[in-house]
């Protein structure tokens, strides 16, 4: 067994265990967006949902004022903050799912984590005299 491999085994502790007994093997789209909540960035995590529903109304205000105004002048203004709060939306939206996308990763990362120290504890097994399958 390389270093990598002890050090990565050794690193693996009762943390890292409860971590992926937590996680489903089919998390939906729902579950994934409740896992960003915790962590050292789930505040910001609630925060950012939280400016994307307000932001998400706000845009069904705005554009409900594009489509009912006859001035062309506020008929501009409202489809430029139409699009001002889309852009926001946008960006809100590519962060939390990144943040989705980086636990996805973090928990795939663990499992082979624990499938390391698992395979190194089976040859550790196999080198004390313990008879060949």
């Amino acid at each position: 067994m390389s270093e990598q491999d002890n050090r990565i085994s050794a690193a693996l502790d009762d943390d890292d265990k409860a971590f992926l007994a937590s996680l489903d093997s089919d998390r939906g789209l729902f579950q994934q967006i409740g896992d960003s909540w915790k962590g050292p960035l789930g505040g910001w995590a609630k925060f950012a949902f939280i400016l994307a529903v307000i932001f998400g109304f706000g845009l069904l205000v705005v554009i409900w004022q594009v489509a009912h105004t006859r001035d062309p002048v506020e008929h501009t203004l409202w489809a430029i903050a139409a699009l001002a709060l889309l852009i926001i939306q946008g960006f809100l939206k590519e962060w939390m799912f990144n943040r989705m996308n980086m636990l996805t990763i973090l928990r795939e990362v663990k499992k082979l984590q624990v499938q390391v120290a698992l395979l190194s504890e089976h040859q550790e097994g196999d080198k004390q005299g313990s008879p060949p399958l």
